[in-house]
């Protein structure tokens, strides 16, 4: 008789917890979920999409220090502590990149600065709703005025590109887990029904499997996507389709290895019905290689997601996606400064796909009894 602690399931995370690469992989998809469900609250630009755009700091380099001059826009409505959770905060004004060098001027009813570019401008203290003439200089510049290091620099629009990023993972993270639900519940519907019913069933079946695997994942995603336009539901239902027959073939395999078992005989002879059969006695048991390949298909997911987005097929601007941030910047690789727009992004995919993989490698591994 087994002890709990020697279930199947208990010696797999043992196997997998030896695992060292599939750990340091899982442990680098734990901490893209953290920062991609607390983007917001970890990002220094925590407005919606981080798109606070200040032009005059395009492509500066990264480690780049600025001040910046913010001259209030009136607002709608505050956002509440979960709204800004889920969907950022409101711009937190107009904002006007100041010349490091220079010094903030006060009189009785204006301010002086000089601008990044070197020019001196000046603005009437009732636009920032300044009504005590006496204010000082510190005063007004911790109310108006942020000083911002931007770690990656930023992009060409001014942008944080550590805040992108950052929210980007969301994006990358969100429509790799449901375009996996979609294809393990159209995959696992399909296999598990060609598997046991076989004959006509699972012939029309693999037939259509057939049909589907000749055309390239990524050409289908591509198709799909195109007409179905878009925006996040968009992407899921693409990718999910594109990738469910690869799930299917496996699932009718581990179907027909296990549909001849004594138990499967047994509850069929006790008038057991073949939904309960496939669902409650078989499907449990063949749970472990679809697990692996759910994440092997969740990074596949992922690296589908940004080639859609590169290709400009991805979700709507100014929502951040790697893959965008990378298409914005690779021309600068070679033409222009400004090689990080599209490197760190490049290298935030790259890290996370190698990442799910290795937690896939570690899987297999874990679940595989002969070794």
């Amino acid at each position: 008789m087994s002890t709990p602690n020697s279930s199947p399931n208990r010696l797999a995370w043992r196997r997998f917890r030896r695992h060292v690469p599939g750990m340091l992989g899982l442990g680098y998809v734990i901490m893209c979920m953290i920062v991609g469900l607390c983007g917001y609250l970890l990002a220094p630009d925590n407005s919606t999409h981080a798109n606070f755009q200040v032009l005059e700091l395009a492509k500066q380099a990264p480690g780049t220090e600025a001040s910046v001059l913010l001259l209030p826009q009136p607002m709608d409505q505050d956002r509440n502590w979960l709204e800004i959770f889920f969907s950022g905060d409101v711009p937190p004004g107009i904002p006007i990149a100041l010349d490091p060098a220079s010094e903030l001027e006060l009189t009785s009813s204006w301010v002086k600065f000089t601008r990044i570019s070197g020019v001196s401008d000046s603005l009437a203290l009732s636009k920032f709703g300044v009504e005590d003439p006496n204010i000082t200089e510190a005063d007004f510049e911790g109310q108006f005025v942020i000083h911002r290091t931007f770690w990656l620099g930023t992009d060409s629009y001014g942008r944080d590109l550590l805040s992108r990023i950052m929210l980007g993972t969301r994006v990358s993270l969100t429509v790799g887990l449901m375009s996996v639900l979609i294809s393990l519940c159209i995959g696992i519907l399909m296999g598990t029904m060609a598997g046991y019913f076989g004959g006509w069933v699972d012939r029309i079946i693999m037939w259509l499997v057939s049909v589907l695997w000749s055309i390239p994942t990524l050409l289908m995603a591509l198709a799909l996507a195109a007409v179905l336009g878009r925006g996040f539901w968009q992407l899921f239902v693409a990718i999910g389709i594109s990738m469910w027959v690869e799930v299917a073939r496996l699932v009718r395999g581990q179907i027909l290895a296990t549909r001849e078992q004594p138990y499967v005989e047994a509850a069929q002879s006790l008038g057991y019905s073949s939904g309960r059969i496939m669902w409650r006695h078989i499907l449990p048991n063949v749970f472990n290689p679809i697990i692996v390949i759910a994440v092997a298909n969740f990074g596949a997911a992922v690296l589908i997601e940004s080639g859609l987005s590169f290709l400009g097929l991805g979700v709507e601007v100014p929502i951040p996606t790697w893959g965008r941030m990378v298409n914005e910047g690779y021309t600068y690789l070679v033409f222009e400064a400004g090689q990080w727009l599209a490197i760190y992004p490049g290298l935030a995919l790259v890290l996370l796909i190698v990442s799910v993989n290795l937690v896939g490698i570690g899987l297999r591994d874990a679940f595989d009894l002969k070794n």
